[in-house]
C-alpha cells in the first residue's frame, strides 16, 4: 500500500487530501471537502498533468513570444513539451491563437500563441 497527500486546489478551500494506493489503484481518499476534491485526488495520485506555459523564439524577432498547451499534458512530458518548444523556431507575424506545434510530444495538445507577434 502507497500513500499519497496533496493540497486540493480546485476550491479556495484547500484541504489536505490523503490517497491509499495498492498496485496503482486508488483504495481510499479522505480529507476532502467536496466532491472536486475527489476528482482532483483521483487524477493526481494516478496521471497528475500539468498545462504547459513558456516563451519562444521566432525565427526572424528579437523578443520572445509567449505559448500555452491548448491542454494539460502528463507531467512526466513536461520536459520533452518544452524541449519540443525550444528547438522551434516560427516567423512572425504569429497571431493570438495560432497553432505552433500540433501534437506536442504525442499527447494530444498543440501549442498555442498567446499574444500577436507582429
Amino acid at each position: 500500500m502507497e500513500t499519497k497527500n496533496f493540497i486540493c486546489i480546485c476550491c479556495p478551500m484547500g484541504c489536505h487530501l490523503t490517497v491509499t494506493l495498492e498496485e496503482g489503484a486508488v483504495q481510499k481518499m479522505e480529507g476532502n471537502s467536496c466532491g472536486r476534491g475527489i476528482a482532483y485526488a483521483r487524477q493526481e495520485a494516478t496521471n497528475p498533468t500539468r498545462m504547459v506555459t513558456a516563451l519562444m523564439r521566432a525565427a526572424n524577432r528579437e523578443q520572445p513570444l509567449s505559448v500555452k498547451t491548448t491542454a494539460p499534458v502528463p507531467k512526466n512530458l513536461i520536459f520533452c513539451c518544452v524541449n519540443e518548444i525550444y528547438a522551434a523556431r516560427p516567423k512572425a507575424p504569429i497571431h493570438l491563437g495560432e497553432v505552433l506545434i500540433e501534437n506536442v510530444c504525442g499527447t494530444g495538445a498543440n501549442v498555442v500563441a498567446t499574444q500577436d507577434m507582429p
